[in-house]
């Protein structure tokens, strides 16, 4: 088999010259059809090449339609949540995947079961650490206690309780719950822990200046998907959807950061329907014990002279004793929104909402670890993001950092905040902020805590809600105007994020006089 391949008409205008031969090529022998064809075979071939063309054409015309459609489409609507540990950016995000999501939230709503079996555990487990030192006549020493803290305890100043035999029974049955909570530990994986220490001093290591790192280099250092935060947790527990073959929940081996995962006392799977029905019988025979040293008026004694406010911690649950310490429970939505589990890294959200002002349109909402360890991770996720929300939490004004007991958190909150309206990156993004856990600083006001013990600069002003609320609102907006590269507006709102409804809002006693707004409704000031 041959080609022929003519050259061009001379430069005089004469004839061609005769063509030139190119034996064997390639592409025609496998183009060209078979020697000694039959008419059939020929019909059969052809038929055949008509088939393929059809498919092919009908492919191009698929790609085609996609590329128009992505065109046509709106882009995803990208949403930072930014603010230190346990300012609320998690419930933030749970919120808008309850009121927006309904789909993604009810499939999740159960893998929360183990965590909220924590939250309630250490909840308990708390009280008696505490019990058992004021029984001892000794101060917990807290792994978050600098040497300083320490070396400043004072001698005891009031009188020593009065214990009873029933004090002491209740503290060595209720022991048996440190086992509990290490097996809950272990199967949930580093989410589950908190972090108690920190070598970073700057409360914004994200800045590229300040931490005198390329941007660059910076940005190869992380990964979208963190592969030990909250989302690998709740992947041990979530429940195989039907026709797996199994009612149990998919596990994995362990988290990435080895670790273990043991099988249940009884042989169930970790992770598994069986095991955490287990965990639930368990905590219901320690039900009694557990509301009886929660009400005993000499532990709230203990607490109070301790100043241990379990009700102003996240993960509150040992109200809830008689629904949740049960091999029957499970979680409500409202459980969810409350339960507790470390954020670590920065992890991507990605929901199409489902009804609403924006349904149909795709969101990516990124959750960060809060910590100061963890805060170096977040800026490369400041670049093309449409909005950010930061997260305030103004009720622990006279509380220090988790990872750092030197430093004040509404301080910590300041400093975070001045870098990220300093941010050139962040200029076109629209900045929302939310003074959250309103409900808490309201609680603590009306205990007779005084701000200005903490904030010397709130003066002698009224110690109430709607003063104090005022009061930070001020501070914050001047903090962004002396720091933004451009002036811009911002919205602010009072909030409580791990309350859903106005109704619940405006039914509180405690938040009378003030305007509080659950953060799903601040999306109609959000690009669409």
């Amino acid at each position: 088999m041959s080609c022929c391949v003519s050259d061009p008409t001379n430069s005089n205008g004469g004839p061609r010259p005769s063509p030139i031969v190119l034996e064997d090529d390639p592409l025609a022998a496998m183009t060209a059809p078979p020697r000694n064809e039959t008419p059939e075979e020929r019909q059969i071939r052809e038929t055949a090449e008509a088939e393929a063309k059809k498919i092919s054409d009908e492919i191009d015309e698929r790609l085609r339609r996609e590329r128009e459609s992505d065109r046509k489409k709106k882009r995803p609507v990208k949403l930072l949540l930014l603010g230190q540990s346990e300012s609320g950016k998690t419930a933030t995000l749970k919120n808008f995947q309850l009121t927006y999501a309904r789909r993604e939230w009810a499939e999740e709503r159960a893998a929360w079961r183990s965590v909220i079996f924590l939250n309630f555990v250490r909840n308990v487990n708390l009280v008696v650490e505490h019990l058992n030192a004021e029984m001892s006549d000794y101060p917990v020493v807290n792994h978050d206690d600098s040497q300083e803290d320490l070396s400043s305890r004072h001698a005891r100043t009031l009188p020593r309780l009065k214990f009873t035999d029933e004090h002491r029974r209740l503290r060595t049955s209720l022991q048996g719950l440190i086992g509990v909570q290490l097996d809950l530990e272990r199967r949930l994986g580093s989410a589950s822990l908190d972090m108690r220490s920190t070598t970073v001093g700057n409360a914004a290591p994200f800045d590229p200046e300040a931490a005198g790192t390329s941007t660059g280099k910076r940005a190869g250092e992380f990964s979208i998907h963190s592969s030990n935060g909250w989302k690998t947790a709740l992947g041990k527990f979530k429940m195989r959807t039907p026709g797996q073959g199994s009612s149990r929940a998919e596990l994995t081996d362990g988290d990435s950061n080895g670790s273990p995962v043991a099988t249940s006392p009884s042989g169930g799977l970790p992770g598994s329907r069986e095991w955490e029905d287990d965990i639930g019988e368990t905590l219901g025979t320690f039900r009694d014990e557990i509301k009886l040293v929660w009400e005993d008026s000499t532990v709230q004694e203990v607490l109070a002279r301790r100043k241990i406010r379990l009700e102003d911690m996240p993960g509150f649950f040992i109200n809830d004793s008689d629904r949740i310490a049960s091999r029957n429970y499970q979680p409500t939505d409202d459980d969810v929104v409350r339960a507790r589990l470390r954020t670590l890294g920065v992890q991507e959200y990605k929901f199409i909402f489902d009804h609403g002002r924006t349904v149909g349109q795709e969101w990516r909402i990124y959750d960060v670890g809060g910590t100061r360890s963890s805060r170096a991770a977040w800026y490369p996720y400041f670049d093309d993001v449409d909005a950010l929300i930061f997260l305030a939490p103004i009720s622990p004004f006279d509380e220090k950092l988790a990872e750092d007991r030197k430093v004040n958190r509404l301080e910590d909150s300041y400093l975070l905040w001045a870098s990220v309206c300093s941010c050139k990156l962040l200029v076109k993004a629209q900045l929302i902020l939310f003074l959250n856990k309103c409900d808490l600083l309201q609680a603590k006001l009306q205990r007779g805590i005084r701000i200005r013990d903490s904030v010397t600069s709130y003066g002698t002003r009224i110690n109430d809600l709607p003063t104090a609320t005022k009061y930070f609102q001020q501070h914050f907006k001047e903090i962004a105007r002396r720091n933004s590269p451009v002036q811009r507006p911002f919205y602010v709102h009072l909030t409580s994020v791990i309350v859903r409804t106005y109704s619940s809002f405006l039914s509180s006693p405690s938040v009378s006089g003030a305007w509080f707004l659950p953060p799903p409704c601040v999306l109609v000031l959000l690009p669409h």
